[in-house]
């Protein structure tokens, strides 16, 4: 009898091995680090602090180039695009037109450049979806890709989606910080 429960013990035992050694995507993934998770946080907080839904900036990356946000409870969405008249929001962003400077870069941006990022749970990319939750995404162009971690889904290779989701997430930290940079250098009015 005590034989089989010893028996048992180790086939349980491996069993549970054999599937954390045969699963490396569940180590690669636990493995992965957000850089977006504290940026996407902090930013909510200065949002909420300050009582506005929307906020935009221009990038320092380029003249033409600017970030925008919008933050529903539990989503942020932001955008980064190049823009082919920047005075109009220059303009805007004087006028702390956040929304609007949103919404011309979601609809009016330079397509090639304009990479639109779905935080679901306003706390950062993650590179798959967690039990029950919604999954984050990304748009580059006109071509998106959902990191809810089923890459053959998308026709690619893990290696493949988790070079993807690492660029995206270091895109998303940049946008995050020149956003941050803006609230803290200016005193942001409401804009409902």
């Amino acid at each position: 009898m005590m034989t089989t429960r010893v028996s048992s013990t180790v086939i349980v035992g491996l069993i549970i091995a054999l599937g954390l050694v045969a699963s490396p995507f569940t180590s690669a993934v636990a493995a992965q680090e957000s850089q977006s998770a504290a940026l996407a946080k902090e930013l909510v907080t200065l949002m909420q602090e300050q009582k506005i839904e929307s906020m935009a900036a221009r990038s320092p990356a380029a003249d033409d180039q600017f970030v925008a946000a919008l933050y529903f409870p539990a989503q942020l969405l932001v955008v980064s695009a190049r823009y082919s008249a920047p005075p109009l929001l220059n303009e805007k962003l004087a006028r702390s037109e956040y929304r609007d400077v949103y919404i011309d870069l979601n609809s009016a941006a330079i397509t090639e450049s304009k990479i639109l990022i779905t935080d679901s749970g306003a706390d950062g990319l993650k590179p798959r979806r967690m039990a029950n939750q919604p999954f984050d995404s990304q748009d580059i162009g006109s071509k998106g890709i959902r990191f809810d971690g089923n890459w053959r889904a998308n026709k690619m290779s893990e290696q493949e989606y988790m070079k993807i989701f690492a660029q995206a997430d270091e895109n998303y930290a940049a946008a995050l910080r020149v956003l941050i940079s803006a609230m803290k250098k200016n005193s942001v009015r409401a804009t409902q």
